[in-house]
């Protein structure tokens, strides 16, 4: 009885959950400039678009367990790894400082050092 409900209930969820997050990262590799691939010294665009487009459509339509863990470690490595270096390259993300700003700024404004 418990098997059923994990296997009606729990199973069909992560599925879901694991092709949602894939859509998300081809989506993002899709947005990413080419350029911004090579300047991080990473895999090239069209890499990253074929792996994530090949979980995409592994998760969508074969519902092959060892195909779908194998996409979802290649989408936790675009997210962990690749997106951040892009959004570094790129000059987004958070972390940065905003335009003429000093480096003795702090997360509330200059630091004085004690004065």
């Amino acid at each position: 009885m418990l098997m059923n409900g994990f296997d009606n209930g729990v199973l069909p969820l992560l599925g879901f959950a694991m092709l949602a997050l894939a859509v998300v990262a081809f989506v993002f590799a899709l947005l990413a400039r080419e350029d911004a691939y090579r300047a991080a010294d990473k895999q090239t665009k069209t890499f990253w678009l074929v792996i994530l487009g090949v979980t995409v459509l592994v998760d969508f339509f074969l519902g092959m367990l060892f195909l779908e863990i194998a996409g979802l470690v290649a989408t936790i490595v675009f997210f962990v790894d690749v997106r951040p270096a892009l959004k570094q390259v790129s000059g987004g993300g958070r972390g940065g400082r905003p335009s003429g700003g000093s480096s003795s700024d702090g997360p509330y404004g200059p630091y004085n050092g004690g004065r």
